[in-house]
């Protein structure tokens, strides 16, 4: 799953995910993509941390709040690359963060492992 609300980086993230057979369910807000997460099947997520309705770091803080979905790694792509943006992040519940622009090869590196840890 990616929620991003810029049209430009969820079309880039989309097609560097599809490029590597993935299946992407992109969302441009937080909420409608926390109630899709209630539905399972997802694996991982992309999770933009400026988003319009609810921010990354709080839809974080709700999906690690919920026993049916806390297991899901979260990812934090963000344009946010201060040094206390990255603690935010991680301590938010995010299992990894990554800034823009994106480094394809980092994203999915990282992908790799935490789809991989998590089926472990």
């Amino acid at each position: 799953m990616v929620i991003e609300d810029n049209p430009d980086n969820m079309d880039l993230v989309t097609e560097i995910l599809e490029d590597e057979d993935y299946t992407v369910e992109g969302f441009d807000r937080a909420r409608p993509a926390l109630a899709r997460l209630q539905s399972g099947g997802i694996d991982l997520i992309l999770m933009d941390i400026s988003l319009p309705d609810l921010n990354g770091l709080e839809a974080t803080r709700l999906i690690r709040q919920d026993q049916r979905i806390c297991h899901i790694p979260v990812l934090a792509l963000t344009a946010h690359a201060m040094a206390n943006d990255e603690r935010d992040c991680l301590d938010a519940g995010c299992d990894a963060y990554l800034t823009k622009p994106i480094d394809d090869e980092m994203l999915l590196q990282r992908i790799a492992f935490y789809l991989e840890a998590n089926h472990a």
